[in-house]
């Protein structure tokens, strides 16, 4: 039961950043979040833990806010910088990989610990990165026009819930199936693989309607724009 209650704890204080970091730098705080959270999600994943005998993977949450904060950026400033902020996470994110595995390259002095740390965890971003990129190309633009589509029908302020939660559960599913097959098929058995989906996405989904209440608090905070 550790893990379900530190989860719990853990997903708070996502959300809780989430809003400081918009409260205090407005529209350039949820690109920089985004461009953050691209990178933490991919290592992030690389952890398993173990919550009511299931094994899943870390990164859910981060994931989880990427989508929160485009549904924030459609909703208050339009899908053109909803759009662009997308293309900035896709950017950070072929840097960060890029350049890590670069760094790997060098020849290390001396104790090999942080070596043998640094390739156990950026050694795996490859196939990772690959899945990543893939799914958040996908899922992104997918939720930006799914939110703009919605929202032509439920425009009213009292239903973002409808435009965030169908945009971003139509969206995740697309993430989560994406990603885990391009990141572990044929690695595991298929069972497995399926296994591995379907918590992906439910965690995910779970979060993500969480995370509705802080949207639209979110939406109502007089920001500082940089």
């Amino acid at each position: 039961m550790f893990n379900f209650y530190w989860g719990i704890l853990f997903v708070l204080v996502n959300f809780v950043f989430f809003l400081l970091c918009y409260r205090q730098f407005g529209k350039a705080g949820m690109y920089a979040w985004i461009g953050v959270m691209t990178v933490l999600a991919n290592i992030q994943v690389t952890k398993t833990i173990e919550m009511f005998t299931i094994v899943m993977t870390l990164g859910n949450t981060a994931n989880a806010t990427l989508f929160l904060a485009t549904d924030l950026l459609n909703e208050k400033y339009g899908p053109k910088e909803a759009r662009r902020a997308v293309w900035f996470g896709f950017f950070t994110l072929i840097m960060t990989t890029v350049l890590m595995q670069l760094v790997l390259v060098f020849e290390p002095q001396g104790d090999m610990t942080m070596q043998h740390a640094m390739e156990s965890i950026f050694g795996l971003m490859p196939r990772i990165a690959i899945g990543s990129l893939t799914a958040y190309f996908i899922s992104q633009f997918l939720d930006v026009k799914l939110f703009s589509i919605i929202k032509q029908k439920f425009d009213k302020p009292n239903q973002l819930w409808i435009r965030s939660n169908v945009s971003t559960g139509l969206s995740q599913l697309a993430d989560s199936f994406v990603f885990c097959f391009i990141a572990f098929a044929f690695v595991f058995p298929w069972d497995v693989w399926f296994e591995i989906f379907i918590t992906t996405y439910v965690i995910k989904l779970i979060v993500s309607i969480a995370s509705t209440p802080f949207l639209y608090w979110a939406r109502n905070i007089r920001t500082r724009e940089w």
